[in-house]
């Protein structure tokens, strides 16, 4: 509009000769009319516009539009472009300086699987707060969260008993919150399902006194592993619920994962106060697939099955927070989290110990990048996401307590909890006028591999931001060899390739600075 304007008034002055002069006819687009047809015609109807005494006032009327047009175009491509160098910047510090693996290191090797309630959980919690305390961070706190304290026991056995197949060991592993067998074992008939729907068709005549065998796929067609994870996951964390309303013994549930290979993946599991708690195991995919074969050739097989594992009475852990204060609207607050619990049974180098070094190194790149927000950014080191999510419910019930008291607000929350993988983008759950806004920053993070920018879901640890008024955010990763270590003994540091988490970490501190400049 205002670049029609400058046209219009361009013309009525007499053109670019009549504005700047012509050395030929001293100022004159005309030489024998010195333009004057046009300041008695359109000049005048100008001069009525904008209520102009004179053609030179009508001169400085062009020039303050010209000048403020060009403030509109040329400013934000400027803005853009310091932007740009910012960002390019996060990523050279983060790549030059990967403190980030450093850390992941120390967590892995020196503190490994860290189970809420266990002393590995503990030594994390400290662990974590040494480091904040470390960075000079304006605040560094513990949150106290009480936690359930399930304990895994001795190493897990599982036999199969043939007269045709012979004698074979099993890779299996109890499900977090099993109860354990008799001391003595489980040894019973096997019978194999692939849903809740199939197993209610065999019902209790079918099922009573057996080993209930849960072996329904992850499908691998979906290009997103986590789809494959959603649509198998079911039977491992309500299998034995469902079986023991049919008297079953215990159950064995394939692992929730797409790769082939001899790991059990655990992860947590429910029971129901109207059915008895029995025994639940994961397998292998390929113990899996040869179990169910053996299971063909003689349908009579029997299986044994021994645990130990004890669930202890609750106890007190932590959410480890740290934060940079905001210069401008220190009650505003932008967080990054992932969850410091882990499984038992690897070291979480991907679940989720990735997540939590790389929101540590977003605090630390604001720091070492001399970054003063304008809003508090602020890092939450989760416990109890694995097992019961209390890490999650005790910061969003404080977090709604300050907001109804008008000391806080979280304008955004990025949790990192997908491995430590390539970064792809960012899954936002927004309304579709944030998402607008949102929208105009993906050009500045497409250079570094950052193409995905959707409108979907989060995370488990900050979803109950969202009523806050909090934009979730989650940091989405190459998930193809994500399930190939979720939850197993396979989840360990040599999986976690420096460069990947590092641009990670990069990624989150460049959209934390881009929701700080813009929000």
């Amino acid at each position: 509009m205002f670049f029609c304007l400058i046209v219009l008034v361009w013309e009525w002055c007499g053109g670019v000769d009549n504005f700047l002069g012509d050395k030929r006819t001293g100022g004159r687009a005309d030489g024998r009319t010195g333009g004057r047809a046009d300041r008695r015609t359109g000049g005048r109807v100008i001069y009525c516009i904008f209520g102009l005494s004179n053609f030179s006032m009508m001169r400085n009327l062009f020039l303050f539009i010209l000048l403020f047009s060009f403030h509109l175009v040329v400013l934000p491509v400027s803005a853009q472009g310091g932007d740009s160098l910012l960002i390019r910047k996060i990523y050279s510090e983060a790549l030059s300086n990967p403190e980030a693996y450093r850390n992941l290191d120390y967590l892995c090797n020196q503190v490994g699987g860290r189970l809420c309630g266990s002393p590995q959980a503990e030594k994390a919690v400290l662990w974590t707060k040494k480091v904040l305390d470390g960075m000079g961070l304006d605040t560094v706190y513990l949150q106290p969260v009480t936690v359930s304290h399930w304990e895994r026991g001795k190493r897990e056995t599982g036999k199969v008993i043939s007269g045709k197949c012979g004698k074979k060991n099993l890779h299996i592993c109890a499900i977090g919150g099993s109860v354990a067998t008799p001391v003595n074992g489980i040894t019973a008939n096997l019978v194999e399902v692939k849903s809740f729907e199939e197993l209610k068709m065999l019902g209790r005549s079918k099922i009573e006194g057996r080993i209930v065998f849960f072996n329904r796929s992850a499908d691998p067609t979906p290009f997103y592993t986590f789809d494959a994870y959603g649509g198998s996951v079911d039977q491992r964390a309500r299998g034995a619920m469902h079986a023991a309303r049919y008297g079953a013994t215990a159950v064995i549930v394939r692992s929730a994962t797409p790769a082939h290979d001899d790991f059990p993946h655990t992860g947590n599991q429910h029971y129901a106060d109207s059915v008895k708690a029995i025994p639940a195991f994961c397998i292998s995919t390929n113990d899996a697939d040869s179990l169910s074969g053996w299971l063909k050739t003689d349908a009579g097989l029997r299986v044994f099955l021994s645990s130990s594992c004890t669930l202890h009475p609750e106890t007190v852990s932590y959410n480890v927070i740290g934060e940079i204060r905001g210069t401008k609207h220190p009650e505003e607050v932008i967080l990054v989290g992932g969850h410091l619990d882990s499984w038992d049974i690897g070291q979480g180098a991907h679940d989720d110990g990735a997540g939590i070094v790389q929101c540590i190194d977003v605090l630390r790149l604001f720091k070492a990048m001399n970054i003063k927000p304008a809003h508090t950014v602020r890092m939450v080191a989760f416990m109890d996401e694995e097992y019961g999510q209390t890490g999650a419910g005790v910061y969003a019930g404080e977090s709604k307590r300050r907001g109804d008291a008008g000391t806080e607000k979280h304008i955004a929350a990025i949790e990192a909890d997908r491995g430590g993988t390539t970064p792809q983008g960012f899954s936002f759950d927004a309304p579709d006028a944030a998402m607008k806004r949102i929208a105009a920053w993906k050009p500045l993070l497409a250079p570094y591999g950052i193409w995905s920018f959707e409108k979907s879901g989060s995370g488990v640890d900050i979803r109950d931001l969202k009523s806050q008024g909090a934009i979730l955010v989650a940091l989405v990763t190459d998930s193809q060899r994500y399930f190939d270590y979720h939850h197993s003994a396979n989840d360990t540091f040599d999986k976690v390739n420096a460069r990947e988490l590092e641009l990670g970490a990069a990624a989150m501190t460049a959209l934390v600075w881009l929701f700080d400049e813009n929000w």
